[in-house]
């Protein structure tokens, strides 16, 4: 890249990868599990991510390389089965958020045109064609997606801060605002395992480390953009659930859990204020199917480029890595076999693994990156804190969600031991 990177661009990616699909994709199913205390549970989600941005500064600064989380976590445990299992994980992390995000479009773009009588049908329609549609534009041109992404940025975030405008009017007067109080609030556990079913809406921050080598003065713009970014989207999603849950009954967002945020825009601006919304929530989807597709197929090609996968995967078909045909083929699959909590779990298990083993990279790496040892710690130590309370909260409502889940990272870590014992029977003919 010739082009280099400043403090604003830096901050868009973090804010552009979280502000993607995941709000308009998990805000329903975060007030469904949280009730009034939905603010909180975004709150707790963010304060991990936040945490966690603190080894992201310090690894990105240290070890700058567009391969992010991949080479940070292949340079706190070198080459083998663990750091190929967990780069394996972040791999089919990515293919399970552009399934939420797809599904998320899909829960949307019917409110816009209905093609059958089945919202079901007409659901899982149009979140394969969108994901067709972005397969296609990543095959035709890579400097296309950039450009939709950049300008849908500007348009998510634009609709999104005048719908927080216009819904913190609308609250004065809502006979639902009481909604917020404690006494609606869920028992603290559960707002915690609420929190961390939503933190997939956070996990973007990480696309900062992939931009590293190209920031601008990297010492100050670095910790700027990580926590920046970070820091924005705690305050934009926090608002945004206090609105949505001041402004509708619950009896209404249970009603309209895929699309809540567009029925939130109702009671201050009517059919319009649901059409915009629909619209944003479309635009947003997509873009974050484009770069996500574009981001897992490149992290397909860093870990079988690193030896953590078969060679074959740095093939390309079609002038692409053969990455982006298996993602968008798999993506296709689990967006019309499994449920939007079921992926939405599967997918904040996956980060808040991922993010655990980065954090314990940054503490067991301090001195070689001039970091503390305790923020990282601390990191570590929450993560997995919040994983195991996701997985016991799920276990006793939908064991088949935590089935998913942990079957998928066994099945990450299988698919590398399996490899690697192929190369050494190879090696020793």
């Amino acid at each position: 890249m010739d082009k280099k990177i400043g403090l604003k661009e830096a901050i868009s990616i973090g804010i552009g990868g979280m502000v993607g699909g995941g709000i308009f994709a998990v805000l329903g199913l975060a007030v469904a599990l949280a009730k009034g205390g939905t603010p909180i549970s975004f709150l707790i989600a963010g304060l991990i991510a936040l945490i966690t941005s603190y080894s992201y500064v310090k690894l990105s600064l240290r070890y700058p390389d567009r391969g992010g989380t991949v080479k940070f976590i292949n340079q706190g445990f070198g080459i083998g089965v663990f750091s190929g299992g967990i780069n394996n994980l972040l791999w089919i992390s990515y293919i399970i958020m552009l399934a939420l995000y797809a599904s998320a479009f899909g829960s949307y773009a019917p409110n816009l045109y209905q093609i059958t009588s089945d919202a079901t049908i007409d659901s899982h329609i149009y979140a394969s064609a969108i994901i067709v549609l972005a397969s296609v534009i990543n095959y035709y041109s890579i400097a296309v997606v950039g450009k939709i992404e950049a300008y849908a940025v500007i348009i998510k975030l634009v609709i999104l801060l005048t719908f927080v405008g216009f819904g913190a009017y609308g609250l004065i007067g809502n006979p639902h605002v009481t909604q917020l109080s404690p006494t609606h609030w869920e028992a603290p556990f559960k707002l915690l395992t609420a929190g961390m079913v939503i933190f997939v809406a956070y996990e973007g921050f990480e696309l900062i480390a992939n931009a590293a080598p190209d920031i601008i003065n990297p010492k100050k713009n670095i910790p700027r953009a990580y926590y920046g970014s970070v820091i924005f989207v705690i305050f934009l999603y926090v608002i945004i659930a206090a609105i949505t849950v001041g402004s509708l009954d619950f009896a209404q967002i249970a009603t309209a859990q895929d699309y809540v945020l567009a029925e939130a825009a109702k009671p201050m601006l009517g059919k319009v204020g649901f059409t915009v919304i629909t619209i944003a929530a479309l635009i947003s989807t997509f873009s974050a199917i484009n770069a996500s597709l574009y981001g897992g197929s490149k992290v397909n090609y860093e870990i079988a480029e690193d030896d953590e996968l078969p060679k074959e995967f740095t093939r390309s078909l079609w002038n692409q890595p053969i990455g982006l045909l298996i993602t968008a083929i798999t993506t296709l699959i689990l967006v019309n076999n499994l449920k939007l909590e079921s992926i939405s779990t599967a997918g904040s298990t996956g980060f808040l693994l991922i993010f655990a083993i980065v954090n314990y990279t940054g503490f067991k790496l301090s001195k070689e990156i001039n970091g503390r040892k305790s923020i990282p710690f601390i990191g570590f130590i929450f993560c997995l804190v919040a994983l195991v309370a996701l997985l016991v909260q799920h276990f006793s409502e939908s064991k088949s969600d935590v089935f998913i889940a942990v079957g998928i990272i066994v099945f990450c870590f299988l698919l590398e031991f399996l490899y690697k014992q192929s190369e050494r029977r190879t090696s020793t003919k």
